[in-house]
């Protein structure tokens, strides 16, 4: 039997964000990509499940944070799918914990990391901490728990997270190029060596605003585009419209990237 996940990262609901001096993301455009995200998936796609990868909004202040991060969580629950998030960088910058698994609503969910079982699988959610401009850290106490949870778990795993714990090559990404220490997970050595040992059988992440494929003895690790990236150098732009359709079977996963720019991966179960 097939399970199908939907995910989604990087709405980023806010004021306009322009990176060295040109229109990168398309934030004026969050809530109607949000809203045809959810139609589709509504009434095309059908996932038994849908996992929004965080990023939900541009950091500006508590009060408008709120405010946006209530708009994007309300667009996102007209989805009929069961809904899980990952945290982002940026929602945790003026929002506490609390306020977010608050707006969540998932009873799995008493912190920001967390996991859960659907149709024979066993999903493993990461939260990344972002030190501005110097690292992204998963922690000890978290990395422990990590190797503990997977441990515990009979069931196929799957791990979801913001940030990447690949060894990516940023050759050509216009946000992170040269700094993947504001992209990778200080600490993906020791998390890729846990998931091979409890057969994770693939990492899906979002936060470097291009879709990107990385295979490490054996387990894909999957990066998935913004929904609102600009793919034009400048203004007016040209929205990615990205998401993933993820289907999980009994032989192999299958990933097929959709929106602007389309990819489809294809792995066989080991």
């Amino acid at each position: 039997m097939e399970l199908v996940v939907a995910l989604v990262s990087d709405l980023h609901f806010g004021p306009e964000a322009s990176f060295g001096g040109k229109l990168r993301k398309l934030t004026g455009e969050a809530p109607e990509l949000t809203r045809a995200f959810v139609r589709r998936m509504n009434e095309v796609t059908r996932p038994d499940l849908v996992v929004n990868l965080g990023d939900d909004i541009e950091d500006e202040g508590p009060e408008a944070d709120r405010e946006r991060y209530g708009a994007c969580m309300a667009a996102l629950r007209g989805l009929k799918a069961e809904l899980f998030h990952v945290a982002g960088n940026h929602d945790v910058i003026h929002l506490s914990e609390a306020e977010l698994l608050s707006a969540w609503g998932r009873p799995e969910a008493t912190r920001l990391h967390y996991a859960f079982d659907r149709g024979g699988f066993h999903f493993t959610v990461l939260h990344t901490r972002e030190r501005k401009d110097h690292d992204i850290s998963l922690g000890p106490e978290q990395l422990a728990w990590l190797g503990e949870d997977l441990a515990a778990s009979p069931l196929p795993k799957i791990v979801l997270m913001h940030h990447s714990a690949a060894d990516q090559d940023l050759r050509g990404n216009r946000w992170f190029e040269g700094s993947p220490h504001i992209c990778l997970v200080r600490e993906r050595r020791a998390m890729r060596k846990i998931f091979e040992e409890h057969g994770v059988l693939a990492v899906f992440n979002g936060h470097l605003h291009w879709n990107h494929l990385d295979v490490i003895r054996g387990i894909p690790y999957v990066t998935l585009q913004s929904l609102i990236e600009n793919l034009d150098d400048d203004a007016p732009g040209r929205p990615a419209a990205a998401h993933a359709v993820v289907r999980l079977g009994p032989k192999r996963i299958v990933v097929e990237i959709e929106g602007a720019e389309r990819a489809r991966y294809q792995f066989d179960r080991r």
